[in-house]
């Protein structure tokens, strides 16, 4: 499991990385939005990425 755990964290980072790579002025565009919204709207998109993470994970596997 541990292993496993390790390797999803790593691919986020591989893409996390992409997106600073490939478009940087678009990243801190992108940034800059995030950072104007309320932390409620942030919690509620944050809520629904779990969730449909978790449910893509369940249809992965």
């Amino acid at each position: 499991m541990w292993s496993e755990l390790s390797a999803a964290l790593c691919l986020v980072l591989v893409i996390e990385g992409l997106f600073l790579l490939v478009a940087p002025e678009r990243w801190k565009r992108m940034v800059e939005q995030v950072r104007a919204l309320d932390g409620r709207t942030l919690r509620m998109v944050g809520g629904g990425m779990v969730g449909v993470g978790l449910i893509a994970l369940q249809v992965v596997r």
